[in-house]
């Protein structure tokens, strides 16, 4: 039989454990010289983020918006909107649309900074550690946030230049499923219903 402090102990660990993400695993890849050297670069950059909207007042705007949607799911407004300005910056630095990639945080990642899945792939955006390799540092953290966004964002425009634009197969690529419907299914559904956003006509 167990002493109390000895289950309180094993009950603590299991608790701070990184909870576990139901992601697939993105396939390791050979890649070009000439593809690594420009995810590399895209990797690099470092700039704050900020807000890429030409008006200040759309972008408010839409922080407003995603901000009271997502309030459920982090409750702390702080954390709820460095993320959200951080998603906005990588996404249309890397040309992808910001909701695409608030959708693929919730179905990879639940919004869930330490989640780790059975595969090993890594924070909100489920980053499999072989990238650090490919295309970055092994010093890169991927429960970092900026970090994991930046690969998650690169990978995906990585993904969609070899499909030519289409989201579904690409989507399929990022997630280890390529040809099956599910998990490009899911994503697309969680933008339609909980993350699409039309900006207010003016």
């Amino acid at each position: 039989m167990r002493r109390p402090a000895a289950s309180c102990l094993l009950m603590l660990s299991v608790l701070l454990a990184p909870l576990p993400a139901l992601a697939g695993a993105q396939d390791y890849e050979e890649l070009a010289d000439s593809v690594r050297a420009a995810l590399s670069a895209a990797i690099r950059d470092r700039a704050a983020p900020t807000l890429q909207f030409d008006d200040p007042a759309d972008g408010h705007k839409w922080l407003f918006e995603m901000s009271n949607r997502l309030s459920r799911r982090i409750p702390d407004r702080s954390s709820r909107i460095d993320l959200l300005k951080t998603v906005h910056y990588e996404a249309t630095r890397a040309g992808l649309d910001p909701q695409v990639v608030l959708s693929i945080v919730e179905v990879e990642s639940a919004f869930r900074k330490y989640a780790v899945s059975s595969a090993g792939a890594r924070g909100y955006m489920q980053v499999m550690p072989f990238w650090l390799k490919l295309i970055g540092r092994s010093g890169h953290n991927l429960f970092h946030m900026r970090t994991n966004l930046r690969y998650g964002c690169v990978i995906l425009r990585h993904y969609l230049d070899i499909e030519k634009g289409d989201y579904f197969r690409a989507l399929g690529r990022y997630n280890g499923s390529l040809g099956k419907p599910d998990y490009p299914n899911l994503v697309m559904a969680a933008w339609k219903d909980r993350w699409d956003y039309e900006a207010p006509v003016r």
